[in-house]
């Protein structure tokens, strides 16, 4: 691969009004947004905008939460995220030096200009501003527990901050590596609604990749990050990032006052793996994890990026697409051009006797088997062109097309080595490719008596490569000597 593809697969973004809606109902964002019109009237603040005591009440009931027990909590923490994105503006009231009563109103909020964006904008208007509000939680997920400084402060006790274990850098570094793991996942799933069982995302940052088993101390470093992340989403939830089944409140280990396990989690059966927790990135959560990563300048492809581009960047990146996502992609393309000016731009991107020609003429071949019959004239234009008549011969046979020229035996043989040729790469890299090619190799060699009589002569520059990795994948003691014998040929030929 090389240095210039992307690091990433790409993802399948929901379109822009579809994720404005996502957003617009997530209940953090859509309390947020209850309370910014809540404030219509003015609503007296606190000194960092927040609700006065006396206020909470009312933006409990505007919410309809009078009946839940978190109701409270949750208005707080959605007056918050309306402050924090500008859905309500805080106009300041009290002078600078001015002592105040700590309860004591400081300013008056009232709808901010964002509001009216919510109903009026753009669907990338809700979506910035989603996003900013996306930012102040993720940064509430990685805080510490205060809880401990509240007791402090009760009691009277002189402040130990050093008795906090948090380090705000590596607290956010993980949560950003789980999230792109998470990412990474949902990009190479088929089912982009498969949740990831909790254990396992945690182990994917603590257990080292050369590490057959992994040690106690190990053990312990994945619990402790399961717990801290079992928190992190039940705040990431609500804001529409995530989808997350929580840990079961029955598996969480009580400690006694040293910090020893008095009682431990009961062992599972492989059903019960989701009382551990189980999670997945929403459409929502793709798209602003992949505009984290774009502000962060790391190369995050997403289906459609390829449209306005030539076919040679097309044929390029495609090769490293997933097979669906490859395939999305160069319909996407496809649809954007007339199938006979598709078929051109194809065909000539794909010409080329340097190392990543034959991956671009097998991502053609693969393109323009989606292109309708009106490309036809294109690929007829090709049938005496040595790289590309062979694969414009098949196209037309498979659409049934009359009058096709019998390929020559030259042209079969070129075509058979430059697709193994295309192959190779990714067969070294997966095992299910390595299987697939093991059984075209065994599929050519069977349907041509004395192939490799003819194979070595044959005038590719993957020629001698091809061959000695026939030699490796087939099966057959015999046959695999004769694809090595052809090789040593074909190396001698070329002067290699």
């Amino acid at each position: 691969m090389s240095a210039d593809r992307p690091t990433l697969p790409p993802v399948r973004l929901h379109s822009d009004a579809e994720l404005a809606r996502d957003a617009l109902s997530a209940p953090l964002f859509a309390r947020a947004a209850q309370l910014a019109r809540w404030a219509e009237a003015g609503v007296p603040v606190g000194v960092g905008g927040e609700l006065l005591e006396e206020q909470l009440p009312g933006a409990v009931d505007h919410l309809g939460l009078a009946g839940d027990e978190d109701g409270v909590g949750y208005a707080a923490e959605a007056w918050q995220l309306a402050v924090d994105t500008g859905l309500v503006e805080i106009e300041e009231s009290a002078e600078d030096g001015d002592e105040l009563p700590d309860d004591a109103a400081t300013g008056t909020a009232a709808p901010g200009e964002e509001l009216s964006l919510l109903t009026s904008g753009s669907p990338q208007d809700i979506l910035d501003i989603w996003l900013g509000g996306m930012e102040t939680v993720l940064a509430d997920a990685v805080a510490p527990d205060l809880s401990d400084i509240a007791d402090q402060i009760a009691e009277g006790s002189e402040l130990d901050l050093d008795a906090i274990d948090w380090n705000p850098e590596e607290e956010a570094e993980l949560l950003d590596g789980i999230l792109g793991n998470l990412y990474l996942l949902t990009a190479l799933n088929e089912d982009p609604e498969q949740s990831v069982p909790l254990p396992a995302l945690a182990a994917s940052m603590i257990v080292p990749d050369d590490m057959d088993e992994p040690t106690d101390d190990i053990l312990e470093e994945v619990s402790e990050a399961m717990m801290r992340l079992d928190d992190q989403f039940r705040v990431l939830q609500p804001i529409g990032l995530v989808d997350y089944q929580p840990v079961d409140e029955a598996l969480i280990e009580e400690l006694d006052e040293d910090g020893s396990t008095t009682r431990a989690a009961e062992p599972l059966e492989d059903e019960d793996v989701s009382r551990y927790g189980m999670v997945r990135l929403t459409p929502l959560g793709v798209y602003a994890v992949r505009a984290r990563m774009l502000d962060a300048g790391v190369d995050a492809p997403a289906v459609g990026d390829l449209t306005d581009k030539g076919a040679d960047v097309l044929l390029d990146a495609l090769p490293d697409y997933p097979e669906p996502l490859a395939q999305a992609e160069s319909e996407q393309w496809l649809a954007a051009r007339t199938p006979v000016d598709a078929a051109r731009d194809l065909l000539s991107a794909a010409r080329g006797d340097d190392e990543g020609g034959p991956r671009r003429r097998l991502a053609c071949q693969q393109t323009l088997s989606l292109a309708g019959a009106e490309a036809e004239p294109a690929l007829r234009e090709v049938l005496d062109d040595g790289q590309l008549g062979g694969l414009a011969r098949v196209w037309l046979a498979e659409r049934g097309a009359a009058d096709i020229p019998e390929p020559t035996q030259d042209m079969i043989f070129w075509l058979t080595v430059d697709t193994i040729a295309a192959q190779l790469g990714a067969a070294e890299a997966d095992e299910e490719s390595a299987a697939e090619l093991r059984g075209l190799v065994e599929g050519v060699v069977g349907q041509h008596n004395g192939f490799f009589d003819a194979a070595w002569r044959v005038d590719h520059p993957a020629t001698s490569d091809v061959l000695e990795a026939m030699g490796r994948l087939h099966p057959d003691k015999k046959t695999a000597k004769e694809a090595r014998k052809a090789a040593f040929k074909a190396r001698s030929r070329q002067g290699g």
